[in-house]
């Protein structure tokens, strides 16, 4: 699928895929779908749901293998670990300081990236999920912010399965989670169309705008989710407790 940019770090994502590949091979059954509707030109947004602390990985694949790779918002924290962090430095990601001076940084970074072409993927949750049957939370408006900014698509994104390799909580608490190696697990990961913001467009990004905007996006991923497992999603989205300095995030 032809690219716009021809990126510097283009042998860096090949590095990675290289190592991360020949790992998820023998753990993960792939069941993708929609990938007609990632655009194979110019800039947009994925606004991904986030069930497990590997599910980067998961839809990372996914998204590498449509030609137009992601860069993703990620924690400012995971830039501090050792090798992990030189490879999302070196691949393009863009950290997230949260409550901090810095923050606006990330979604300026994210908003030239979709100016000069690029993917830029984002979960809207910000978290993994706490819903008990984790379906999507309500999101946070970057994903909105930063479409509505440059005019760009937001794809709408669900994947699922990811969470039976490395479940996100326990019983026992956090610390007991326990990887699950075998067997191999089936990940679904489907794209929708474009989520229709054309209903916002030329409207100042009041507070209203932006929340509205998000529920669309949290609407169409959750639809998605929807599908692929086959159930109906709780009424009304889980509520994840954030700090007003994370609001626009």
């Amino acid at each position: 699928m032809p690219r716009d940019t021809d990126h510097a770090y283009t042998i860096w994502l090949r590095l990675a895929a290289a190592i991360v590949k020949p790992v998820l091979f023998p753990l993960v059954s792939r069941r993708w779908r929609g990938l007609e509707h990632i655009p194979a030109t110019g800039g947009f947004v994925t606004a991904v749901n986030h069930i497990s602390y590997i599910d980067p990985l998961t839809y990372g694949h996914f998204q590498y293998n449509t030609g137009r790779p992601p860069r993703l918002l990620a924690k400012a924290s995971l830039f501090t670990i050792p090798f992990v962090g030189m490879m999302l430095r070196k691949t393009g990601q863009i950290p997230v300081h949260r409550g901090t001076a810095d923050a606006a940084t990330a979604l300026r970074d994210a908003v030239e990236a979709v100016n000069k072409g690029e993917c830029v993927a984002i979960y809207p949750e910000g978290t993994v999920t706490r819903d008990p049957g984790l379906w999507p939370m309500t999101g946070k408006s970057g994903a909105a912010r930063i479409a509505l900014t440059t005019g760009a698509p937001v794809i709408p994104i669900a994947q699922w399965g990811a969470h039976r390799i490395a479940p996100p909580y326990a019983s026992g608490g956090r610390g007991n989670r326990r990887l699950s190696l075998v067997p191999r697990r089936r990940v679904d990961i489907v794209a929708g169309p474009p989520v229709d913001l054309s209903r916002y467009a030329g409207k100042p990004l009041t507070q209203e705008v932006l929340r509205e905007a998000t529920e669309d996006i949290m609407a169409a991923i959750t639809g998605l989710l929807a599908g692929i497992r086959g159930e109906e999603p709780p009424q009304a989205p889980h509520r994840a407790r954030r700090s007003v300095s994370e609001q626009a995030s």
